[in-house]
């Protein structure tokens, strides 16, 4: 079994439908730790040792947030650049991250098509993300692919509750663990593996 931290970033929660769909319930779900870093640090006054002692004590990392300017809100860029010290988080002697999974769960306003080649957005979801990618690879962590709710303002009540429930189901295979990664990693989204994953 993994423990799940989903590390929270979201200035405007409260107004968030989307946000609050995904996240409700899931600090109920047995192995999952919800932690709201805009709640815990509004003063960005990061604990760097509390932050560090909770990454430790869980194999899954979720980076939760909305695509803001095509990254992430500032709290959760203060959290990485503070908590994953070099020496700790990587370097040759930085192994404290190792082998644990991490991605990116988001929630963005455009259609996926607009993330493309030639589109309104230029680049796909997957090269904006290539810091947090890279962060990872830094910090010798399995990066996998994002958990990414796209078009928020036009979801309907149904598919807001549909991707809400494909993201408890990801939270469950989660913890109970044994995951093909291969066959994972090959997908863009884990959105689009979890339908095929279901059995």
């Amino acid at each position: 079994m993994n423990k799940v931290l989903i590390l929270f970033a979201h200035p405007r929660f409260e107004k968030s439908k989307t946000n609050r769909a995904l996240l409700a319930g899931v600090d109920k779900i047995e192995g999952v730790t919800l932690n709201d870093l805009y709640e815990q640090y509004p003063d960005f006054n990061i604990d760097v040792e509390r932050e560090k002692d909770l990454l430790l004590a869980h194999e899954v990392i979720i980076w939760h947030h909305p695509l803001y300017m095509y990254s992430a809100p500032a709290v959760l860029k203060q959290w990485m650049d503070l908590v994953l010290e070099y020496g700790w988080a990587h370097g040759s002697q930085g192994n404290a991250l190792k082998d644990k999974m991490v991605f990116n769960a988001l929630t963005a306003g455009g259609a996926r098509e607009s993330y493309a080649i030639n589109q309104h957005n230029r680049f796909t979801l997957r090269e904006f993300l290539v810091p947090f990618e890279q962060t990872a690879t830094l910090c010798k962590m399995i990066y996998l692919p994002p958990f990414a709710v796209h078009g928020t303002h036009l979801l309907s009540d149904q598919q807001l509750a549909e991707q809400a429930r494909l993201y408890r189901n990801l939270l469950g295979r989660l913890v109970a663990g044994g995951l093909p990664l291969g066959s994972i990693c090959t997908y863009d989204y884990l959105n689009d593996w979890l339908p095929a994953g279901e059995g």
